[in-house]
């Protein structure tokens, strides 16, 4: 599970509503200064059990570098309600979910602003990178470009695919705050504040987000991840400019298999120092510096 350092956006981020032709959904949008230079606009899609918040380290960075950045709670992730029912979370249900918010923002429809028409960067963490893969596939020339951060080419590793059945089976047999007391009973003791840094009342808030994770979308999302067949040459094919970017440690897809996917797709490749599966909340300078570098690549001057 991500864990951000706090769960308190920065003051040039909003929590609000992003409403687009698919539903209603939960963001933070970070805007760049009023008069400041604008570079364009980043979606940014959380991995399995995250939220957008696992994106509130690099909010202020990507602001301040000209990028309004809009961070998503998907159907059935914390402040996004979802359905019980599991083929409302399947892959290719999600993909137009992304769709429909790049439209939303593309096209102004958040109610806020009127939308410049630009087409937005696209970054997915680890399963988030996935189902942007699975957007781009379905319409690529909707996105600017495409960043998979932590997110491999095909299923997870059999260790991880192990804890996702666990995982499915507890949520479908449990209450959620009894499967997060057994969970928090397995992991080791956190390390204290003085040396993360972190929010003293992230445990609390990190309860919190799990409770209102549908359990429907986490036993559908798992199986996901434990199913999903290399996709890399179809995306290859796409003239879409990408980058893979990840820690350099991950027990989630090696990252030897991290540095071939990148070869097999011609993408830049990144990888953050001191960092494992979430280079977004364990490095979050860095990672926004390797960020912003590759948009500045790929957008306008």
């Amino acid at each position: 599970m991500s864990r951000p350092p706090t769960f308190v956006p920065p003051a040039c981020a909003t929590a609000r509503t992003l409403r687009t032709d698919r539903g209603d959904f939960a963001v933070l949008d970070a805007a760049p200064a009023e008069g400041a230079p604008r570079r364009g606009t980043v979606l940014l899609l959380p991995g399995f059990t995250g939220s957008k918040e696992d994106f509130i380290a690099l909010l202020e960075p990507l602001a301040r570098a000209g990028y309004r950045a809009v961070s998503v709670d998907g159907r059935g992730q914390y402040e996004t309600p979802g359905p019980d029912d599991e083929s409302a979370y399947a892959q290719a249900e999600l993909a137009r979910d992304v769709l429909a918010q790049a439209a939303a923002l593309g096209a102004g429809a958040d109610g806020r602003a009127a939308g410049d028409g630009a087409r937005p960067h696209l970054l997915g963490h680890s399963l988030g990178g996935q189902i942007a893969r699975a957007a781009v596939l379905r319409a690529p020339g909707a996105f600017a470009t495409l960043t998979l951060m932590s997110s491999g080419p095909a299923a997870i590793t059999p260790l991880q695919r192990t804890r996702a059945q666990m995982l499915a089976e507890a949520v479908a047999a449990l209450p959620m705050d009894e499967v997060w007391q057994a969970m928090r009973a397995m992991e080791p003791p956190p390390p204290q504040e003085a040396e993360t840094g972190r929010d003293p009342d992230d445990g609390e808030a990190l309860r919190a987000r799990w409770l209102l994770h549908s359990p429907a979308q986490l036993i559908a999302t798992g199986r996901q991840l434990s199913t999903e067949p290399d996709r890399v040459a179809e995306l290859t094919a796409l003239p879409l400019p990408k980058h893979v970017i990840s820690g350099e440690r991950d027990d989630t897809w090696p990252v030897p298999l991290l540095d071939e996917m990148a070869e097999r797709l011609g993408a830049r490749r990144t990888v953050i120092r001191g960092a494992e599966h979430s280079p977004n909340t364990d490095r979050p300078a860095e990672t926004a510096a390797a960020l912003v570098d590759f948009w500045h690549a790929h957008g306008p001057r």
